[in-house]
């Protein structure tokens, strides 16, 4: 396996496990914290914002990785 397959596995593999805990940790709990059909169609959309922001967390936590990589590396 090359390279670049091994970084599109990987990439895969997160994308799932992240979907997975997104179903399983955000999106179950509100909806199951709603009677009706419209507050839990409403409460699974706002989780994406918490999905959302979680995503801009991580992606700046990886930029600043890679940009101070040569300092955290000596």
């Amino acid at each position: 396996m090359d390279s670049e397959s091994l970084i599109l596995l990987i990439a895969a593999c997160c994308g799932v496990f992240g979907l997975v805990a997104w179903i399983g940790l955000m999106a179950v709990p509100a909806w199951q914290s709603y009677g009706r059909l419209w507050q839990r169609a409403a409460a699974v959309f706002l989780t994406l914002y918490a999905l959302a922001a979680f995503m801009i967390v991580g992606t700046a936590l990886g930029v600043a990785v890679i940009w101070f990589w040569d300092r955290l590396a000596a």
